[in-house]
């Protein structure tokens, strides 16, 4: 009998912290953080600009290229065969060149973009802990971890209006 009583009053302990525990679980929308806030979109607005100036002075570098390229080949019969063979390794010395231009333009703005990101998780860390130190809160997890949840729980705009306040910009020159 002392064994059933002492089952029962344990299971009820176990449903009910379990049931304390779900409703202070909250939620943020990571994403929507990093892509939303001033600095987020001031990083994003600088990388994409920074892409577009790149690309297009890729594309007239390599157009120039392909010109080279064309303008040799319809001289071949012009030249001999050692300076055909000399331009040709100039040209192909040239193209190894622009892509490795091209390869370190595009790991720079990687690192740009990861710098951003860094930044912005390091600003958005102190707020969300002194955000649930103030509103009692245990848990705050990821949206992207969540299958279902209500909207009550979820302190995205909560939180992006406070890192908003923190946060203006990020320096990615």
């Amino acid at each position: 009998m002392k064994f059933l009583k002492f089952f029962l009053i344990s299971i009820l302990l176990i449903i009910y912290s379990n049931f304390s525990f779900a409703s202070d679980v909250y939620f943020v929308d990571m994403k929507k953080i990093l892509n939303t806030s001033k600095a987020g979109k001031n990083a994003q607005d600088f990388l994409k600009k920074k892409l577009t100036e790149d690309t297009k002075k890729f594309e007239k570098e390599q157009v120039a290229l392909k010109k080279a390229e064309t303008d040799l080949i319809s001289k071949k019969k012009i030249l001999s065969s050692e300076e055909y063979k000399k331009k040709l390794n100039e040209l192909r010395k040239k193209n190894i060149a622009f892509q490795k231009k091209k390869q370190l333009a595009a790991n720079e703005i990687f690192k740009k973009k990861e710098k951003a990101r860094a930044e912005l998780n390091k600003a958005l860390k102190p707020i969300l802990e002194k955000y649930m130190s103030e509103k009692n809160i245990p848990v705050v997890i990821d949206k992207k971890s969540i299958v279902v949840a209500k909207t009550e729980i979820d302190l995205t705009d909560k939180i992006l209006q406070l890192l908003n306040k923190e946060l203006k910009s990020i320096n990615l020159k």
